[in-house]
């Protein structure tokens, strides 16, 4: 997953059952309308998302919707709550990836002070 993936999708979550746009999300990203559908594709292709299609001002767009994967939470007594084993990202992340990971690196920094 690219690092505009990971963005529009933290962007779709953040938006909760009300969905966001497709529109609105390639312009929160800076992006034009053809990466912004590549991407909202992806992202669906991918089962991280829904699409919905709807007439919105006389156009017809999609509304996204962010698709919760970890819907039981799982809670962990081992490695000190490492955040990796509650991540949204975890089947798609590597050690290319953890190596940029925030919420690994602060973890990391915690453990370690």
């Amino acid at each position: 997953m690219e690092q505009l993936e990971i963005e529009a999708l933290e962007y779709i979550k953040t938006q909760g059952s009300k969905g966001v746009l497709q529109s609105e999300l390639w312009k929160y990203l800076g992006a034009t309308s053809r990466d912004g559908s590549r991407i909202a594709v992806s992202l669906e292709e991918s089962g991280y998302i829904e699409r919905e299609k709807e007439l919105n001002n006389g156009r017809w767009t999609y509304r996204l919707y962010y698709v919760n994967k970890n819907q039981d939470e799982v809670k962990w007594d081992t490695l000190d709550d490492c955040p990796c084993f509650l991540c949204d990202y975890l089947d798609i992340c590597g050690t290319e990836r953890s190596t940029k990971c925030k919420k690994l690196l602060h973890w990391m920094q915690e453990s370690t002070a």
